[in-house]
């Protein structure tokens, strides 16, 4: 109607805006529960779309994160800092229960971490992440795990070391297994046959 009337007023006031507004809720449970006027919420229910949490949609971390980055350096007066392509993988892995804006917290505090480092050339490793971030990394794990390893002989500790990469990068990619298998460069097929053989 392009009109409003304030709240305790008895003009119109004109107005011409368009209204973008988003929701993690269950916007129809709201109005059945009576939280969320029905008169309201179908007023502004013009165009809807329903949007997959960012885990769901995991090949969209790496545009996020060069967004992200940007942003942050431009805003903190940086010179232009890059993730490298491990750390891009590590951030791709995490689950992200605050999707896109816990994302970008993490963008940027890793970015004020890493600023001063002297290692980094501009780019931003995976071995520099914070380490509550770079938990998902697939390591050999801590002193104990990696002496263990070390005391295998090569065939299974190739065979420990593929299950644990191979294992990340599925969960990189959300169980995704055509882009886990492009991502490590097998046929899909032999993907298929290395994680049947690994017992996973």
């Amino acid at each position: 109607e392009n009109k409003f009337t304030r709240v305790q007023g008895n003009s119109s006031v004109p107005v011409d805006v368009r209204i973008i507004s988003s929701s993690s809720r269950n916007l129809e449970k709201q109005i059945e529960n009576g939280d969320l006027r029905s008169d309201l919420f179908h007023r502004l229910a013009v165009v809807p779309l329903s949007i997959n949490p960012l885990n769901m949609r995991r090949e969209d971390i790496p545009e996020l994160i060069n967004m992200f980055v940007q942003q942050v350096c431009r805003m903190h007066s940086l010179p232009l800092l890059k993730l490298g392509e491990d750390a891009i993988a590590v951030l791709q892995a995490q689950e992200w229960p605050g999707n896109a804006r816990q994302l970008r917290n993490a963008v940027e505090r890793v970015i004020i971490l890493s600023k001063d480092s002297q290692q980094n050339d501009g780019v931003i490793s995976a071995s520099m992440l914070p380490k509550d971030i770079g938990e998902v990394l697939p390591t050999t794990g801590d002193a104990e795990d990696t002496a263990q390893l070390m005391g295998l002989p090569l065939r299974e500790a190739r065979e420990v070391f593929e299950r644990r990469y191979i294992l990340a990068q599925i969960e990189r990619f959300g169980g995704n297994i055509s882009k886990t298998a492009q991502f490590v460069g097998m046929e899909r097929s032999a993907l298929h046959r290395k994680i049947k053989s690994l017992g996973l």
